[in-house]
């Protein structure tokens, strides 16, 4: 960020959020490599998406402000992770330097685009298993092409309106007369001048060239219901592409990823979890506890007596809860018997009176320096 980020956009310190996304379009347009054939046009549009990247933010425009540097804004808006504002894979193109070799693809300003839907997007929105269990909101941030701000998504300017194409009368259809010796042939094809419309604009959008629709960054809220299972998919409607001039937008499909757990697995509505005991709580039985999904929840497990190492006890009510249900699942708890590595006098004398007892052999595996540490002891 040697450069000054205000600069590369050409806006003031104390622009606001309108002002950014105007100044960013009208840059992008001079600087996408479809149209700017410079040899660095690259590296030119990449800055000025790094820029926008930052000052598009709050968060990092105030850190911007303050320190003159963001750590890790390198790299870019145009990737496929947005903003950053959660981590999610985009499905659908690459960024702003897709969405703009998109509007550049469109009708040119003065014709009349045809009004076609937008198409949908889709989205993998990564969350933790707590997420699930609690129902979250989760903020994405994502380009796409959004409507005009100006025109409202009409393409018309200020004084615009759609005309009947002068060149072809309205047909959007183009008849050529040529003479050759074998007579008049005539040939038709679609009209240049309105792209096959027949319809003309007058006074044109110049915030969007008559398409209705520009590159945009949206930020839209995703509440993830409770108990979702991964790669189950939520769908928003009219988030996905505009449509060209008013027609309907696409819709935003985010995919939940659930990302695995440090202490539970999820089966189901279910969920299995490892609880340790000693080889006493394991022999006589016991109570002990553990930490269930829910933040601060404590689940009581009662340890059978005689209770095996790996053996599963099922603790009912304490799983994940179900979807639109106030229902939970069940949790397995997957006893772990863990035997002491080193034991004190006492505990040695009781362990071989057991053994005794139990008509067991024990070997004494001590060392002389440890059997004459235990007999001053």
């Amino acid at each position: 960020m040697a450069k000054d980020l205000y600069e590369v956009l050409g806006v003031s310190r104390d622009a606001g959020e309108d002002e950014i996304k105007k100044a960013f379009r009208r840059r992008a347009r001079e600087l996408h490599p479809d149209v700017n054939k410079a040899p660095d046009a690259e590296e030119q549009f990449k800055e000025l998406n790094e820029a926008y990247d930052v000052l598009s933010d709050p968060a990092k425009r105030a850190q911007y402000d303050r320190f003159g540097t963001v750590p890790g804004a390198s790299g870019g808006a145009g990737g496929p992770y947005g903003g950053g504002y959660v981590d999610f894979e985009d499905l659908f193109g690459g960024g702003m330097g897709d969405l703009f070799s998109s509007f550049f693809g469109g009708q040119a300003a003065g014709r009349a685009p045809q009004r076609r839907e937008g198409r949908d997007m889709g989205v993998g929105l990564r969350l933790t298993l707590e997420e699930v269990a609690a129902g979250a909101k989760k903020e994405i941030v994502y380009d796409r092409l959004a409507p005009c701000p100006d025109c409202g998504g009409t393409g018309l300017g200020p004084n615009g309106r759609e005309v009947a194409c002068p060149e072809c009368n309205g047909q959007g259809r183009v008849v050529t007369v040529q003479h050759t010796f074998l007579g008049d042939m005539q040939t038709a094809s679609t009209c240049r001048a309105c792209g096959g419309t027949g319809r003309t604009i007058e006074d044109p959008c110049p915030e969007c060239d008559g398409q209705g629709r520009v590159p945009d960054r949206q930020r839209v809220t995703v509440e993830v219901p409770v108990g979702i299972r991964d790669a189950q998919q939520l769908r928003l409607s009219g988030f996905g592409e505009a449509g060209m001039r008013g027609a309907r937008s696409g819709d935003l499909i985010v995919t939940c990823r659930i990302q695995p757990h440090e202490f539970f697995e999820r089966d189901g509505d279910n969920l299995h979890a490892r609880a340790n005991v000693s080889i006493v709580q394991a022999t006589l039985g016991a109570d002990v506890e553990i930490a269930g999904i829910f933040e601060g929840e404590r689940v009581a497990v009662r340890i059978p007596e005689g209770c095996q190492n790996e053996q599963v006890v099922r603790v009912k009510g304490f799983g994940m809860p179900r979807l639109k249900s106030e229902v939970r699942g069940d949790m397995y708890v997957h006893v772990n018997v863990v035997v002491p590595k080193k034991v004190t006098k006492r505990q040695r004398e009781l362990l071989e009176e057991l053994g005794r007892e139990m008509g067991e052999d024990v070997a004494d595996v001590r060392s002389p320096l440890q059997k004459l540490r235990d007999a001053f002891n």
